[in-house]
């Protein structure tokens, strides 16, 4: 019953989570975005005690179940380990933990974090790093086959689906999402559960909580056999048959040795009561003069625990509708990024640095930004962490889904009002690059679709020509921009834009 349980909760888990990152519309958020948010790593850096409080307080109880039932790296590789023990049963062995390893990976991990090396954790975090393999991996696929029902729909006069660019987001995180899966496939594939209890630093804080759980895998030394198909089948590599011990801060309590133990010998509960009974059985095996037909001895075999979890339901703030169209104007396409001296971070985030020093590059907004507007960056010290663009849309400002469905904090909830005002960059127009002007164009296209009115014609009598023709060119003004990128998407100049959007260090409200 123990191992049902989780594996329905595991199930449960990496299905839904993994429609998360797949999911382009925003509806299952509305639902199921708390899953996000209950994740170890996230929760710690938003500062949701009550989550961290949950989870430490569960794998007090219960053992490191977070590795095997919540988080869906972990469940991923036990999905691996499974095929791989059907290739061959029996596969596993006994292994002494690297504790050098471990605990030298969780300093740098913390370093990293606290000299604001963001890379290493983005690296490193187990719940990112699944999050980046199904985004660059499964998520065009996904979109692929959404866009092949949507062709079908349109030729039946139906609108159940909808197009969506695919693109390449970013070649190295691309990469980078390929090396994270095959390595976890062969670690699984061939020892199980060794990412998991060697280079995850979660697991490794975890393992260390374990130590004092209540409920513990226990051999009972009198019943077991030392046929040792406990261990052979250990996919955490955690148990000692041969002196009876298991290593709890490895053991993820998946109840494969209850499965397949043949004796009976191997219990789930609280150790010392265990251990207790173990030596009372102990003492009737030595007294057997004295048992009467009617004493049927200690009955340890039978003994099952029911392992629940409790989650809280944490509901976004809506869901969001379908994609709308760009107000009808084409589509514009083969711009070039230009070069910013700031970056552009999301509004919510408060400020470059508060996003930097909170994100981990889990592509979860990236997944679910509707305007393409945001993708990896490349920066080396914040290495895959979203900055925004505007080559293939703009950030309207209506839409608040990447801070919705953020678990780290790093963009803090943030209702379309406020949306609306916050001022995340600055419009700048590079007159070198402009139409108006290097071919005596009437344009005016950023000035028409700027939501705030900050962008104006203006007559420019300093720049009138030998003709004695006056050029009418955009004006900003940087009191009412809010760095949308409206004005630099629409912009008709190739390749770069003749007017673009530079970064604000820390957000303004206008």
């Amino acid at each position: 019953m123990l191992r049902i349980i989780r594996l329905t909760l595991a199930v449960i888990f990496i299905t839904t989570i993994t429609l998360l990152f797949l999911d382009f519309t925003g509806t299952l958020h509305a639902w199921f975005g708390w899953m996000a948010k209950v994740q170890f790593l996230p929760a710690i850096l938003a500062l949701n005690f009550g989550v961290v409080a949950f989870l430490i307080l569960i794998t007090l109880i219960f053992g490191r179940i977070y590795c095997s039932v919540i988080c869906p790296l972990g469940v991923f590789q036990d999905i691996v380990a499974w095929l791989g023990k059907k290739a061959k049963k029996n596969r596993y062995s006994y292994s002494k933990p690297k504790q050098v390893l471990r605990i030298a990976i969780l300093i740098i991990f913390i370093a990293a974090m606290i000299a604001g090396v963001a890379v290493i954790p983005a690296l490193l975090a187990p719940y990112s790093s699944y999050g980046r393999m199904v985004t660059m991996l499964l998520q065009p696929l996904y979109l692929l086959a959404n866009n092949g029902l949507a062709s079908i729909a349109e030729h039946m006069d139906s609108y159940a689906f909808y197009s969506v660019d695919v693109w390449m987001k970013s070649l190295p995180t691309f990469i980078i999402a390929i090396a994270t899966l095959i390595l976890v496939c062969i670690l699984a594939w061939r020892n199980g559960r060794t990412y998991c209890n060697t280079i995850c630093p979660v697991g490794t804080v975890l393992g260390f909580i374990a130590r004092y759980a209540r409920l513990k895998i226990v051999i009972d030394e009198t019943a077991c056999k030392d046929c040792g198909k406990c261990s052979k089948n250990c996919k955490a590599a955690c148990i000692d048959y041969k002196n009876h011990k298991v290593d709890y801060t490895r053991c993820v309590a998946c109840g494969d040795c209850l499965q397949n133990c043949s004796f009976n010998a191997i219990t789930y509960g609280h150790k010392k009561t265990i251990e207790r009974e173990i030596d009372i059985v102990k003492q009737v095996q030595a007294k057997k003069a004295e048992d009467s037909a009617g004493n049927k001895g200690i009955d340890t075999g039978k003994r099952a625990f029911i392992l629940s979890t409790a989650t809280v339901a944490v509901s976004v703030a809506y869901a969001q509708e379908k994609k709308k169209v760009d107000g009808g104007y084409a589509v514009i396409a083969d711009k070039v990024e230009p070069k910013r001296n700031t970056k552009i971070v999301p509004p919510g985030a408060l400020s470059i640095k508060n996003f930097e020093n909170h994100c981990t590059a889990c592509q979860l907004c990236v997944s679910e930004c509707p305007n393409d507007v945001l993708r990896p960056g490349t920066d080396l010290m914040h290495f895959m962490q979203p900055v925004m663009s505007y080559e293939k849309g703009f950030c309207r400002p209506e839409c608040t889904r990447c801070s919705d469905v953020c678990p780290t904090g790093a963009l803090k909830p943030i209702t379309r009002e406020d949306k609306s005002s916050t001022q995340i960059g600055r419009a700048v127009w590079v007159k070198d690059n402009c139409l108006i002007l290097t071919d005596e164009e009437t344009c005016g296209n950023c000035a028409r679709h700027c939501p705030t009115g900050a962008i104006t014609m203006t007559m420019a009598e300093s720049l009138e020509s030998e003709d004695g023709r006056v050029p009418i060119i955009p004006v900003v003004d940087e009191n009412l921009c809010i760095g949308c990128g409206a004005c630099e998407h629409v912009c008709p100049s190739r390749p770069y834009s003749a007017i673009y959007v530079e970064g604000r260090e820390h957000h303004q409200t206008i």
